[in-house]
């Protein structure tokens, strides 16, 4: 039998118009702190964030999810937070913050497999 890892994910969403907490789901953050391992992959539904705001700038929520990956990833052009553990990291990830990219309240679960765990969330939550 595999032995099985907990793990903690969060969503991230889109929100185009905070004020209306309307949001598109645009990716996962997974974070197991005993496998040292930490993902966060996105994708960018543009059609259905222009549903919610039509003039919604697209440039730039695309800057702020790559800024996220970047920062999860621990990439040196990630500045400070980057720099930082993993866990630390995924915290300052998934904090409530009132802007464009928001991310879920982070979910607990076990795996054997991470990073098929991992892939399965973002095909169920993000559907891509």
């Amino acid at each position: 039998m595999q032995q099985k890892h907990q793990y903690e994910y969060a969503i991230v969403r889109v929100v185009p118009v905070v004020e209306r907490e309307e949001f598109v789901n645009a990716g996962v953050i997974l974070f197991c702190k005993k496998e040292k391992f930490i993902r966060m992959k996105y994708h960018l539904a543009q059609d259905k964030i222009l549903m919610l705001k039509p003039d919604a700038d697209m440039d730039e929520i695309r800057k702020n999810l790559e800024a996220f990956r970047i920062v999860a990833d621990g990439e040196k052009g990630g500045g400070p937070i980057a720099s930082l553990d993993q866990a630390e990291r995924f915290r300052w990830l998934s904090a409530v913050r009132s802007a464009s990219i928001q991310t879920s309240r982070p979910h607990t679960g076990l795996s054997a497999d991470l990073e098929k765990t991992f892939n399965t969330l973002f095909n169920e939550m993000v559907g891509y």
